[in-house]
C-alpha cells in the first residue's frame, strides 16, 4: 500500500531547484485504479468533514486553499468531491476569471484579499492572484488594461509581484491563516482527451470555449510561467503541492491528504466550557431529566 505521508511526496521542498519535468502527470503511486484508491479517499473526506467541525468550533484558525491548474485539469471535479463531506456553513468557494472594471481600478490582490476565509472556515480560491503572473504574463497586453502608472510595468515586473505575493502570504500566515497551494499538473495529451470529451458530449460542451483551444497553443509559454511561479513562491508558510493529474481519482486522494494533514498539525480542539457554566449546564440536564421522568413534551 502506497504511504500515508502521500502529499509530502508531492510539496515543493526546495522552490529554487524545482523543475516540472520531476512531476508526472500519470503518476498514481502504486494504486491500481479508481476503485483501488476509493476507500482511502473516503476516509479522507470524512476525517476531513471531522477536523473541519473542530476548526469551526475552535474559532482561531482559517485555511485557504489555492487551485490553479491549464484548462480541463480537474479543479472543479477536485473540490465537489474533497469538499463534499463538509458543511458548508464552514467552507466558502470563490471562482476568479476575467476581472471586472471595479477589479481593474484596484491593486491586483484587492478581489481575492476581500475573499479570504474567515477563523474557523475553509476557503477555496478556484484560480486566485497567481493569475496576475500566469495568463497576464503569457498575455502581457492585458497589463495595459489595469492602467498601472508609467513605469511600473516594467520588465522586473514578475519578479516584484512573486515579492508581494510572497509578503501577502507571509502577513496571511502570522495572523493565523494556513495556506496550502495546489498545482493539478495535467500533461498536453490528457487535456487534448477531455477537450475531445466535451465536445462529444452534449451535456458538457458549455465547458469548452473556444478561447480554450487558443490558451492550449501557448502551452510551452504556460508551462514557463507555472515553473517559474512556483520556483519563487513555494515557501515554508505557504507550500505548494504539484500534484499528478491525468487520473482524477488520484489528485483527489492527494489534495484530501494535504488538507486533512495541515489540520492535524493544527492540533484542533473543541472549546472548553468554563466550570461556572459547567454548573449551569448541569442544572439544565437535571431539569429536563425531571421533565422526561414527569412525562412532560
Amino acid at each position: 500500500m502506497p504511504s500515508p505521508d502521500l502529499a509530502k511526496a508531492y510539496r515543493v521542498k526546495d522552490g529554487g531547484r524545482f523543475r516540472l519535468k520531476q512531476v508526472d502527470p500519470a503518476e498514481h503511486a502504486g494504486f491500481k485504479s479508481k476503485e483501488h484508491a476509493a476507500t482511502a479517499l473516503e476516509r479522507g473526506v470524512e476525517r476531513l468533514a471531522a477536523l473541519q467541525e473542530r476548526l469551526y468550533a475552535n474559532d482561531r484558525w482559517a485555511v485557504l486553499v489555492i487551485f490553479q491548474a491549464m484548462d480541463a485539469a480537474g479543479k472543479d471535479s477536485t473540490i465537489k468531491h474533497v469538499m463534499s463531506g463538509v458543511n458548508p456553513q464552514g467552507c466558502q468557494v470563490f471562482a476568479f476569471k476575467a476581472p471586472s472594471a471595479e477589479e481593474l481600478d484596484h491593486d491586483y490582490l484587492w478581489r481575492t484579499a476581500k475573499c479570504l476565509p474567515e477563523r474557523g472556515r475553509i476557503g477555496i480560491f478556484n484560480r486566485s492572484y497567481y493569475e496576475e503572473t500566469l495568463v497576464v504574463r503569457v498575455h502581457p497586453e492585458l497589463l495595459d488594461k489595469q492602467r498601472l502608472p508609467d513605469g511600473l510595468a516594467s520588465r522586473d515586473i514578475w519578479s516584484e509581484r512573486f515579492e508581494d505575493i510572497n509578503a501577502f502570504e507571509r502577513h496571511l500566515s502570522r495572523n493565523g491563516t494556513r495556506i496550502l497551494k495546489f498545482f493539478l499538473h495535467v500533461s498536453r495529451e490528457e487535456q487534448r482527451r477531455r477537450f475531445l470529451e466535451r465536445l462529444e458530449d452534449p451535456a458538457k460542451n458549455w465547458k469548452f470555449s473556444l478561447a480554450d483551444l487558443g490558451e492550449r497553443d501557448r502551452w510551452g509559454d504556460y508551462m514557463s510561467a507555472y515553473e517559474d511561479m512556483i520556483r519563487h513562491t513555494a515557501t515554508d508558510h505557504a507550500p505548494w503541492y504539484v500534484v499528478p493529474a491525468d487520473h482524477k481519482w488520484f489528485t483527489r486522494l492527494v489534495v484530501v491528504e494535504a488538507i486533512v494533514g495541515a489540520l492535524e498539525r493544527l492540533d484542533l480542539t473543541f472549546p472548553k466550557v468554563p466550570a461556572a457554566e459547567r454548573e449551569a449546564l448541569e442544572t439544565v440536564r437535571t431539569t429536563l431529566e425531571r421533565e422526561e421522568k414527569a412525562g412532560k413534551p
